[in-house]
C-alpha cells in the first residue's frame, strides 16, 4: 500500500517530456566555470592560480571548514580565471573558470574496490575526499551527516526516490539505468554508521523504478522498498519520515533526533562511484525539459558547464519561452541570462512557455485558509506572509517561521496569487539575523 504524509499539494507532473529518455552524456566543454560554494557551510579555499595546469579531478579548493566540501576540476586544461560571478541562486560566489584542452587526463586512475574490503569509518573519510554533497537540491556535506554525535543512535538509512517536484526526471532514470550502483552506494552509507536497514521510497508515478528497484533488493534481507504516493512535497525529509517510517522529527531538530539518516537517489550514486573507484565528484545528471525546450533530456553534465551550451545541445528553446529555471519550478530560481554554471545541486533546467506560467498579479488575502490545509509543516502561511510583510519578525519567531520549509504548496493553492514564499523567506532571514546577533 503506498503510503504519504498530511497535506501537501498535486501540480501537474510533465514528467512524459523526459521520463522515458535515457541518460545521455553531454559532450565535453570547451571551458568550464567552477563555484567556489556548491554546498551548505563555509565556502571553500582556492588551491590554484591563474595560468595552472590542471587535470580532472584535480582538488582545486579545500574544505573551508568542517561544514563544508572539497571542490574539483571537472575537466583538464589551463585556469584561465579566479573571480566573483553571479551564480544561479543570485548571489556572488567565487568562481575558477578552467579552459578545456581536450584531453580530459584524469589525476588518478579508477580503482576497482569491493566494499567488503573496506572499513566503515574509511567509507565516511572516502565521502568527504570526493566532495560529496546533498544532490537533491539542498547540498549539506554528506560526511557531516555519517560523523554521528556519541549520543545519537541511528537505525535506518531512508533513500529519497521521491523525485516530487515537476519535471525532473534525473534521480527515475538512474534508478532504471543504475541501480545496481544506487544499491552499492546504500550499502555503503549502512555500513558506515552500522546501520541494519536501509530503505528505498519511490513514488508510484514511477512503475518501472520500483520494479526494478523491488528485482535487485530482493536478495538483501536489509534492504527494501518502500511505495509513496505521489504528491508534493513527498521528497522533504520530515514528510518523507513521516509517511515511511511514521516518526515525526521534532522542531528545531534533524532527522538522527528520531534514528534516520535521508539521503537523495543521487547522492547514493555518487557514493558507490567513489567508494568504488576512489575518484571524487566531477559530475551530475540533470533534466532538461520544459514545452520551452525543442528536445527534452536527461544528461550526464561536467560541473560548470554552461546551461547555455547545455540548452544548445537539447536543439535550443522555443520562440514562446517566457521563464526558465535553475532546478524545478517549485523550489528553483528563475534565471535572466543563460551563461551561469551547473554545480553539485543542479537537478533540471525548465524552460516554461507562455502557457505554463501563471503572470497573474497577487491581490488580497481573501482568508480561505487552503495554505493551512496544504502546509506540510503545520504552519500557518498566511500569517506569517503578513508578518514578513510587515517586519513583525519576533512575532513571525513566535509562529515557527523558522521551521518553513519553503516548499511553495501555500502560493500554488493560493486563489489570490500571494507571493507567500518570498515574503516568508525574507522573514526567515530576518530572523536568523536576530537570533544569530
Amino acid at each position: 500500500m503506498a503510503v504519504t504524509f498530511k497535506g501537501g499539494i498535486h501540480p501537474p507532473e510533465h514528467k512524459e517530456l523526459s521520463k522515458d529518455k535515457s541518460i545521455e552524456k553531454l559532450p565535453l566543454p570547451k571551458s568550464v566555470l567552477i563555484p567556489l560554494v556548491q554546498h551548505i557551510g563555509a565556502p571553500c579555499k582556492p588551491l590554484v592560480k591563474v595560468r595552472e595546469e590542471v587535470k580532472v579531478g584535480q582538488m582545486i579548493a579545500e574544505m573551508g571548514g568542517f561544514v563544508s566540501s572539497p571542490i574539483f576540476s571537472s575537466i583538464s586544461g589551463v585556469i584561465k580565471k579566479i573571480s566573483d560571478v553571479e551564480v544561479a541562486s543570485g548571489k556572488l560566489v567565487t568562481c575558477v573558470e578552467i579552459e578545456s584542452d581536450g584531453l580530459d587526463e584524469w589525476i588518478n586512475d579508477p580503482l576497482n574496490r569491493q566494499l567488503e574490503e573496506i572499513e566503515a569509518k574509511e567509507i565516511v573519510e572516502i565521502i568527504r575526499e570526493a566532495g560529496i554533497v546533498g544532490m537533491g537540491g539542498a547540498g549539506f556535506p554528506t560526511h557531516v551527516k555519517y560523523t554521528l554525535p556519541n549520543d545519537v543512535k541511528v537505525d535506518t538509512i531512508l533513500l529519497n526516490g521521491a523525485e516530487c517536484e515537476p519535471y525532473l526526471t534525473c534521480d527515475h532514470r538512474l534508478i532504471v539505468e543504475e541501480g545496481e550502483k544506487v544499491i552499492y552506494g546504500l550499502r555503503a552509507m549502512m555500513k558506515a554508521v552500522n546501520v541494519k536497514k536501509g530503505i528505498i521510497a519511490i513514488e508510484n508515478n514511477k512503475p518501472d523504478a520500483i520494479k526494478n528497484m523491488e528485482k535487485l533488493t530482493k536478495d538483501y534481507d536489509d534492504i527494501e522498498v518502500a511505495i509513496l504516493k505521489t504528491k508534493y512535497p513527498q521528497g522533504g525529509e520530515k514528510q518523507l519520515i513521516d509517511a515511511v517510517l511514521k516518526r515525526e522529527v521534532p522542531s528545531g531538530k534533524l532527522p538522527m533526533h528520531v534514528g534516520v539518516i535521508v539521503n537523495n537517489i543521487h547522492t547514493a550514486y555518487s557514493v558507490a562511484e567513489a567508494v568504488r573507484t576512489g575518484l571524487p565528484s566531477v559530475e551530475r545528471v540533470i533534466t532538461v525539459s520544459g514545452q520551452g525546450i525543442h528536445t527534452p533530456k536527461n544528461l550526464m553534465v561536467r560541473y560548470g558547464t554552461s546551461v547555455g551550451d547545455i540548452i544548445e545541445y537539447c536543439d535550443g528553446i522555443k520562440e514562446n519561452v517566457v521563464k526558465i529555471i535553475s532546478g524545478a519550478p517549485m523550489t528553483g530560481y528563475a534565471q535572466y541570462k543563460l551563461d551561469f554554471p551547473i554545480d553539485k545541486r543542479s537537478s533540471g533546467i525548465i524552460a516554461l512557455t507562455d502557457n505554463e506560467v501563471d503572470t497573474t498579479p497577487e491581490s488580497a488575502c481573501i482568508r480561505c485558509s487552503r495554505c493551512l490545509d496544504v502546509c506540510p509543516i503545520n504552519l500557518v502561511p498566511s500569517k506569517l506572509d503578513q508578518l514578513g510583510r510587515l517586519n513583525e519578525i519576533e512575532k513571525a519567531i513566535e509562529y515557527d517561521v523558522m521551521d518553513c520549509i519553503e516548499c511553495s504548496s501555500c502560493a500554488y493553492i493560493c486563489p489570490a496569487h500571494r507571493h507567500l514564499v518570498q515574503s516568508i523567506v525574507s522573514a526567515k532571514n530576518a530572523a536568523r539575523a536576530l537570533l544569530n546577533d
